[in-house]
């Protein structure tokens, strides 16, 4: 909720888009422009660590909204989920500078889509983040990657395949299922 009034903004902004434009390519790359805000800031006078992610959630609803998957998946009852994210910084953002973040579906598995995320500024990378995702349904269960693309038009077979580091991440820093315990012992 802490960037609220700009969730709002974008999704309004990217429906009109949508509308105007028609979809985007499932597989495009997406941008949308933002400016560092005195709430985005630390202590230190950049742009929190934390905010990256909030804002790159910026990015991944421009997505949904403008491939046409945010009006599928309220259709069919789907939600997206982020199961792994990891994040690199290279250069920090500060008061009032304006920045890209541009976001774009890069693999996708039987089990899940892998996005990734940049902040951009004058064509440079400032931040990268790698995201794993999934889509659930209301009604219990996840979205199967076929009937997500097909839904979407996109022939499945036409997305690229995690490369073998992505599959590596995804197990080294998977937590044990929601079926199974995972007490909190520090060792």
């Amino acid at each position: 909720m802490n960037v609220i009034w700009r969730t709002l903004l974008l999704l309004a902004s990217s429906r009109r888009r949508y509308r105007r434009e028609g979809a985007m390519d499932s597989l495009g790359v997406g941008r949308i422009r933002l400016t560092t805000l005195p709430t985005d800031l630390d202590v230190v006078g950049h742009m929190n660590n934390g905010r990256y992610l909030s804002l790159f959630d910026l990015g991944r609803f421009d997505l949904l909204m403008r491939t046409g998957l945010w009006d599928l998946m309220r259709e069919r009852g789907w939600y997206p989920v982020v199961a792994n994210a990891t994040i690199s910084y290279r250069k920090s953002l500060h008061l009032w500078q304006r920045f890209d973040v541009e976001s774009r579906v890069i693999a996708a598995d039987d089990r899940a889509v892998y996005l990734e995320h940049r902040a951009v500024v004058d064509g440079e990378i400032y931040a990268q983040l790698i995201a794993r995702g999934r889509f659930v349904r209301r009604s219990g269960g996840t979205v199967g990657l076929a009937e997500l693309f097909e839904a979407l038009g996109q022939d499945p077979a036409t997305v690229p395949a995690p490369e073998e580091w992505m599959l590596r991440w995804s197990e080294d820093v998977a937590l044990p299922s929601t079926r199974r315990p995972a007490p909190s012992i520090w060792h």
